[in-house]
């Protein structure tokens, strides 16, 4: 594992990594809780947009109480501490069709992109992502290339 050894049942550091997609206000209960049950230190990165908007709902506040760790949607400075162990597994939900597209293609141009970008094609480094599109994104004639692409590149795609 990536984020070093791991003892007494814990499974690792899991990146939780949400977009501005519908069910990311159910992020803490339907994903981050679950994990933890299972072994999993949790660590959670948003998009700036779902960062404001579970700002805004106290999800964030919830997050850091429940994680321990402070929730990231803003970049760190070069010379700051990074706030979050390194990472075993990023977990993408929900996945806006904007988000697979700038993954696609390489754009990372928040912490989010940044951190699960880096992370796509690093051996061992298993990259998960639940998109959740409505059907006129998944018609986009983009949007299986993206798909594809990802998925060539080492990223386990649940979408179907």
């Amino acid at each position: 594992m990536q984020g070093g050894a791991v003892s007494s049942g814990k499974r690792g550091v899991l990146g939780v990594v949400g977009s501005a997609a519908g069910g990311v206000e159910a992020l803490r209960t339907g994903l981050v809780e679950p994990a933890m049950e299972r072994g999993w230190q949790v660590a959670v990165t948003l998009t700036p947009t779902a960062g404001q908007w579970l700002r805004l709902s106290g999800e964030v506040e919830r997050l850091e109480k429940l994680t321990g760790l402070p929730v990231r949607d803003e970049p760190r400075l070069p010379g700051d501490t990074r706030p979050h162990p390194p990472v075993d597994c990023y977990v993408v939900a929900p996945a806006s069709a904007n988000m697979v597209a700038k993954l696609a293609t390489g754009l990372m141009d928040n912490q989010a992109l940044t951190q699960v970008g880096e992370a796509i094609g690093t051996l061992g480094l298993p990259v998960v992502v639940f998109p959740r599109v409505n059907a006129a994104h998944a018609r986009h004639p983009a949007w299986q290339r993206h798909i594809d692409t990802l998925r060539a590149g080492g990223v386990h795609v649940v979408y179907g």
